[in-house]
């Protein structure tokens, strides 16, 4: 990536002209080609850009065939050119920044929340279900797909639990269809069910209770070990 803080009058022609006179400005440019104009606000937004796939290309601003009408005193002249012809002019002044990054390949953005990471979090800590809680496996599968987690309670009986972060009524339908085959199975028979989301709509509440399903709410935070809730004050 290259970064450039400098004055620059900017001028686009395309679907329609858009100018911005000449001002201090940051001008990035990716490694995909792509060209964006920054000022220091509009939080993440540029104030004009060209999207990649797009070529660029540097100008001398003293050849009078391409710097006629531009403001005196250029260092640099950028065209910046799309497939469908648009054209980003970038006219360049005072320079009083210019480097390059390598930032390498980017792995994403990762969420927190998400139902593998909740799944990940219960399978590490069985006791938020209740003490004497032990964790059978992940994943168990059943003919018709995996139960996300299979625990024995404090009793030795089977659990199966199923893992949202929002419980709603498919959810409970889900978890419903698992138990009829888990239960099929004499040698896990009997299996009860617990339904675990971080929010639960009371329809799914209410079918879970006349399917005997027990709801459980995750605190997202306390698996984590970021809010104890022994400490709180209230």
């Amino acid at each position: 990536m290259r970064l450039l803080i400098a004055k620059c009058q900017v001028d686009y022609a395309g679907r329609l002209s858009a100018h911005l006179p000449m001002a201090l400005r940051l001008i990035m440019v990716k490694s995909d080609g792509s060209v964006s104009v920054h000022a220091d606000d509009r939080a993440y937004k540029p104030l004009n850009w060209m999207s990649a796939p797009c070529t660029l290309t540097v100008h001398d601003p003293a050849n009078p065939e391409v710097a006629e009408g531009l403001p005196d005193d250029l260092t640099e002249l950028w065209e910046v050119r799309n497939k469908d012809g648009d054209r980003l002019l970038i006219s360049i002044g005072e320079v009083l920044h210019d480097s390059n990054h390598e930032l390498g390949l980017d792995p994403g953005l990762q969420k927190d929340g998400v139902e593998a990471h909740l799944q990940q979090l219960l399978a590490a800590n069985p006791e938020t279900f209740g003490p004497g809680w032990t964790l059978v496996t992940r994943e168990h599968q059943t003919p018709i797909g995996p139960v996300d987690l299979l625990y024995r309670d404090s009793s030795g009986a089977y659990v199966a639990v199923e893992v949202k972060r929002r419980g709603e009524i498919d959810g409970v339908e889900q978890l419903t269809r698992y138990l009829k085959l888990m239960n099929a199975d004499p040698l896990l028979s009997p299996v009860r069910g617990v339904f675990a989301a971080q929010q639960i709509k009371p329809q799914a509440r209410t079918l879970a209770s006349t399917r005997g399903i027990e709801c459980v709410l995750l605190d997202y935070d306390g698996l984590r070990g970021l809010d104890n809730a022994e400490e709180r004050l209230f």
